[in-house]
């Protein structure tokens, strides 16, 4: 049954708050685990929908999944079959993306639907496509089914070239060229805390890469991967999301296990605008209310930039500081369509084009019932629920769940006034 969000805003936040695995980086490191025939022992898994569709397609395919503690896994990929995965998961979640790179490097042909995921707008795989292309693989489309197949590869180093700065195209890679006998080079490679970790795991598993200029990337792979253990490092959106909360709750709130190294420039750009924080280690900061604050533009961009999945978060708060603010999403044209919820709430936002526009502040925000377009956007309306006047109504917040453990319980523990309901 569909459930929904009920907040009564106009509580600060206060207390302390622990982060959880990061999401994105759990599904590489996931997926890794079909590169070996050997057992991996992985840690620190948010307990989220998404992460449960990953476990329940490799257990389809024949994976043993064990679970030796709340949020720790042992698991056995030395008897995958490829021909038996669950299209109707594959379909539904856009991680499923991430089955590409090992499944090839392994079996060398796959039959595979479109992934699913967010509305944030086109979000087509042709990135994917093309790296694939250039690394020997012969592609059918038909039947709403994507069929690769191994072609001819030339001898020697291999070289490919992405379209664009795409973390799942960078790691799809990684994950092929982790069994290849060839040299890989790959350029135009997104370097975010996800890629990172992935590499990190790659390593123990015995795959060697090192930098090999700006955004550029050697990978030797092995012939024979080990097993690894794990323990994925904590979400840096969900550490951002809990301090943009603070702030624009005026709460004061200690965050723990947080991931700080990913966020300079995001940290960087809130001490400009005038927000208080101390830094107490690189897993704590503690958030002080901040008033008269003041954001002159919120831009997102590829790593080392602002996370795209941190700037609706960053709206909400600019509908509470003095001024214009513009905010520009060049990576995704369906990315401001939260906006458009916060203006039936009473923001003054005006649209300049699929990528930009600009929020006028400060106003006051009144509780109404809304959807959750998306993941990044459903966190974001629950921060403008907490600071509007009277009661919210969040619907549609499956899509909350798909990257946020229990968030609701978390800031209940923090003095917010939200509950789930079913409808």
């Amino acid at each position: 049954m569909a459930e929904k969000f009920i907040i009564y805003g106009g509580r600060p936040l206060k207390g302390e708050v622990e982060i959880r695995g990061a999401k994105n980086a759990a599904f590489p490191i996931l997926a890794s685990t079909l590169l070996t025939k050997e057992p991996c022992i992985i840690d620190n898994l948010p307990l989220i929908e998404d992460v449960f569709k990953m476990l329940k397609i490799l257990e389809k395919m024949g994976a043993e999944v064990c679970w030796e503690g709340k949020r720790k896994i042992k698991i056995n990929c030395s008897k995958i079959k490829p021909w038996q995965i669950p299209f109707d998961l594959v379909g539904c979640f856009r991680g499923s993306i991430l089955l590409l790179g090992p499944l090839l490097a392994r079996f060398g042909k796959l039959k595979i639907p479109p992934p699913g995921g967010c509305l944030i707008g086109a979000r087509p795989i042709d990135t994917h496509l093309d790296a694939f292309s250039q690394l020997g693989f012969k592609l059918l489309i038909k039947d709403n089914f994507y069929y690769f197949r191994q072609g001819k590869r030339k001898k020697g180093p291999g070289e490919v070239i992405l379209d664009e700065f795409s973390v799942t195209a960078t790691e799809n890679v990684l994950l092929f060229s982790a069994l290849s006998s060839e040299k890989t080079i790959l350029r135009i490679a997104d370097q975010d805390y996800q890629v990172q970790e992935l590499i990190r795991v790659l390593g123990k598993m015995g795959v060697k890469i090192k930098g090999s200029g700006v955004h550029s990337l050697e990978i030797m792979g092995t012939d024979n991967p080990k097993g690894f253990q794990h323990t994925i490092i904590s979400d840096p959106i969900e550490t951002g999301t809990f301090i943009v909360a603070s702030l624009a709750t005026q709460g004061e709130v200690l965050i723990k296990k947080a991931e700080l190294s990913f966020l300079t420039l995001f940290l960087k750009k809130l001490k400009d605008f005038g927000a208080k924080f101390r830094i107490l280690d690189q897993q704590t900061i503690k958030v002080l209310p901040s008033k008269n604050l003041k954001i002159d533009k919120i831009q997102s961009l590829p790593y080392p930039g602002i996370h795209s999945d941190l700037q609706p978060e960053l709206g909400v708060l600019a509908t509470q500081t003095e001024g214009a603010t513009l905010i520009h999403d060049p990576l995704f044209e369906g990315r401001l369509k939260y906006l458009e919820e916060l203006n039936k709430m009473g923001a003054d936002i005006i649209f300049c084009d699929p990528h930009r526009a600009i929020v006028y502040g400060p106003t006051q925000l009144q509780g109404i019932e809304i959807p959750s377009p998306d993941l990044r956007a459903g966190a974001a309306l629950i921060i403008a629920g907490l600071i509007a006047k009277g009661k919210t109504v969040i619907k549609n917040i499956y899509q909350i769940d798909r990257g946020y453990e229990k968030i609701e319980e978390r800031l209940q523990r923090l003095g917010a006034d939200i509950k789930r309901v079913k409808n």
